[in-house]
């Protein structure tokens, strides 16, 4: 079976920040959404993917859009 979502743990690893921070990013709705099952904290992985795609920047005043070049 195909891992379908991302623990917290597994995301804070994935980017290189701590549990902590996206606990905060959930807290001012800032990150990914996410899911809550039974207490535990998941992400989907086409949610991550969506999110990163949205965060693409060519400068810091700029958005990069689909089918730019880079």
């Amino acid at each position: 079976m195909e891992i379908k979502h991302f623990s917290q743990r597994e995301l804070a690893h994935r980017w290189g920040v701590s549990e902590a921070c996206l606990e905060r990013w959930r807290t001012i709705g800032s990150g990914p959404v996410y899911l809550k099952l039974h207490g535990r904290v998941l992400y989907r992985i086409e949610d991550v993917e969506a999110f990163e795609t949205e965060s693409l920047r060519k400068s810091t005043s700029e958005r990069f859009e689909k089918g730019d070049a880079a």
